[in-house]
């Protein structure tokens, strides 16, 4: 269960638009875009070196790379280019990557003293377990690119639902191609089952009002207070419940 510390809240500016067009772009143009970000200072530990995990890990993984990589993936998808005045990145200083045994899988916190300064602990006997081997390196990136997002994120001042939290940190997961195999859209009973199920919902409000839609509702989740009945007529002029019913029958219908 991933556990998450409050992102220091920051002045207002306005909402956005636009989010997933760099897909028509060529490569380089898109590195570009990427690099525009600044990567915050980053730091691996390891907490046992001769847990299998650790050798896992540090056989399919690039520790640079995947720190790097995922945070400039986590922040191209939730915010713009720093020049632009209409979202504003977190003042996140520092990402550690701590593996250790534990149980579960991962968890991100701030530091009691400095919230700008984030964890993820990571699970050695996680990594250990992952099969087939093929899925290591996937499942790696995908982890840590969730649990970047939580270090990036806003959350309405402390009141936004866990599964809104989650599902945004599933749907960058979702973004930079690194769902897993047995994530499939699927009819729950309520928008905010978090995780894989919210992202998919999340998915469907970004082609329904745009691209950059995600992108607005981490931007009104710095600025205000979260509040159901107010936030999602604020954003859309509808309330959640209803834009959920409207995703649900596109997925009874197979749409």
């Amino acid at each position: 269960m991933t556990r998450i510390a409050e992102p220091t809240p920051l002045p207002p500016s306005a909402p956005i638009n636009g989010t997933h067009k760099d897909q028509d772009q060529p490569q380089n143009e898109q590195k570009n875009n990427l690099d525009t970000f600044s990567v915050p200072n980053i730091q691996l530990q390891i907490r046992d070196l001769k847990h299998p995990g650790s050798k896992r890990f540090l056989g399919a993984v690039n520790a640079t790379d995947l720190l790097t990589t995922g945070t400039l993936n986590v922040l191209k998808l939730l915010y713009n280019t720093p020049p632009n005045p209409e979202t504003t990145v977190p003042p996140t200083s520092s990402v550690t990557l701590v593996l250790e045994d534990m149980p579960g899988v991962a968890y991100t916190v701030g530091r009691n003293d400095n919230n700008n300064i984030k964890e993820i602990h990571f699970s050695l006997s996680y990594i250990a377990q992952i099969n087939p081997p093929s899925r290591v390196a996937p499942e790696i990136n995908g982890v840590v690119t969730h649990e970047l997002v939580h270090c990036f994120q806003y959350n309405g001042f402390g009141a936004a639902p866990g599964g809104l939290i989650e599902g945004i940190a599933d749907w960058v997961r979702l973004h930079a191609n690194l769902a897993p195999p047995h994530w499939k859209q699927e009819v729950k009973p309520n928008w905010d089952a978090g995780y894989q199920h919210t992202a998919y919902f999340l998915e469907y409000l970004e082609k329904l009002y745009g691209q950059g839609t995600v992108r607005r509702i981490n931007e009104r989740l710095r600025v205000s207070r979260y509040a159901e009945d107010t936030f999602w007529p604020g954003l859309f002029g509808r309330k959640v419940k209803d834009l959920f019913a409207d995703y649900t029958k596109t997925l009874q219908r197979g749409v």
